[in-house]
């Protein structure tokens, strides 16, 4: 156990020692050194429609002929509101028994097909309407809808820049607090840029418009913003 530790604890000492070489090969005399975040808020450009096409039927053939049935009315329903089919996009498709395992025998109920399906939208007013009308449709559920950025490069660099203004405030106050001010931009980094993930609406802004034609819940209201945040190393000269 003592051996062990000893170790251990050389391991901990070489990694330590090779990082404070590092820093001080970084880290110039009369310099200042600061590591800071940033972020930029955008609205989302992209609507993602996400839902399942599923059909369970006696044989194989009536579950795939009743679950061909939806995705023609589901074609029907983006030609209807100006999209073509093929900007849809099919995950999986499957065919599989059905098995009652509550008996020992297992009985056969039936087959059940499935598939996903998936629709970008970049004019967000076709939302509702389209979620609404595929809702009609006896054999789609799992409906979803989400929000995100796929234009993501002008956020970058705007996530860039808010956190190169954190770092020069950083050391700014810095210097100031040792009798300094900071110059030139010696060096500079990006560590890390984190893209957004998509922001996925609350499950009441997907229910059908009431039969009394009031606003649909999402009627008026914006999408959530997404999120891009950076961080960024900077050294600056001190005078």
């Amino acid at each position: 156990m003592k051996r062990a530790t000893f170790c251990f604890l050389a391991i901990v000492t070489l990694v330590a020692a090779a990082a404070a070489q590092q820093t001080a090969s970084t880290v110039q005399p009369n310099t200042v050194y600061v590591s800071a975040d940033g972020k930029f808020e955008s609205a989302p450009d992209t609507a993602i429609v996400q839902f399942n096409i599923a059909a369970q039927e006696n044989s194989s053939q009536a579950a795939y002929d009743r679950a061909s049935k939806a995705a023609e009315q589901v074609r029907g329903i983006l030609r209807s509101n100006g999209i073509e089919p093929k900007e849809a996009y099919v995950g999986f498709f499957s065919l599989a028994p059905v098995y009652d395992t509550r008996t020992p025998q297992r009985k056969l109920l039936g087959y059940r097909v499935s598939t996903t399906v998936e629709l970008k939208l970049k004019d967000f007013a076709k939302v509702g309407p389209i979620v609404e009308q595929l809702a009609g449709i006896d054999v789609t559920g799992n409906q979803s809808v989400s929000y995100a950025l796929e234009d993501v490069e002008a956020a970058k660099v705007k996530a860039v820049e808010d956190a190169f203004r954190h770092a020069r405030t950083e050391a700014d106050a810095l210097a100031k607090a040792g009798g300094r001010s900071f110059g030139e931009l010696s060096y500079a980094s990006i560590d890390s840029v984190e893209y957004p993930r998509p922001v996925f609406a609350p499950r009441a802004m997907m229910a059908m418009k009431a039969a009394s034609a009031e606003p649909a819940p999402t009627e008026e209201f914006s999408p959530q913003t997404v999120t891009v945040t950076a961080r960024v190393s900077v050294l600056f000269t001190l005078r």
